[in-house]
């Protein structure tokens, strides 16, 4: 009687590669894109804030940028200029709006943009 050879079992050299290949791709994705989110949620969070204010809706509106600006320098948020925060009144309601973009390079030529447009409104009490 025959022996049946044994199956070799296992990964190959080529598929071990790739797995790595595709292990490396997604966690340099995650580590450029979560602070992207990261900070994002601490704009919302200043809005959210900001929201919070005694008496917003009677303050003028080169204050209310100052304060949200002062809001995001404690919390550290690097992407947000002055110039994309717009501040509208109208009948009694503020509307604050923050609309920016971020463009992180991952490798190469090829980059990550994440654009975000937040607000918040506030009606005199």
């Amino acid at each position: 009687m025959m022996r049946q050879s044994k199956r070799q079992s296992g990964m190959t050299l080529i598929g071990l590669l790739t797995v790595l290949f595709l292990i490396g791709f997604f966690a340099l994705l995650t580590l450029k894109i979560l602070p992207i989110y990261l900070e994002h949620f601490k704009v919302v969070s200043s809005l959210e804030s900001l929201q919070q204010t005694p008496d917003l809706a009677d303050e003028p509106r080169r204050k209310i940028v100052d304060l949200l600006n002062r809001r995001l320098d404690i919390n550290m948020v690097e992407n947000v200029h002055p110039e994309d925060i717009e501040v509208h009144k109208e009948d009694g309601i503020v509307t604050v709006s923050v609309v920016y973009s971020v463009e992180k390079p991952l490798f190469g030529n090829l980059s990550v943009i994440a654009d975000f447009d937040d607000q918040i409104k506030v009606s005199k009490h």
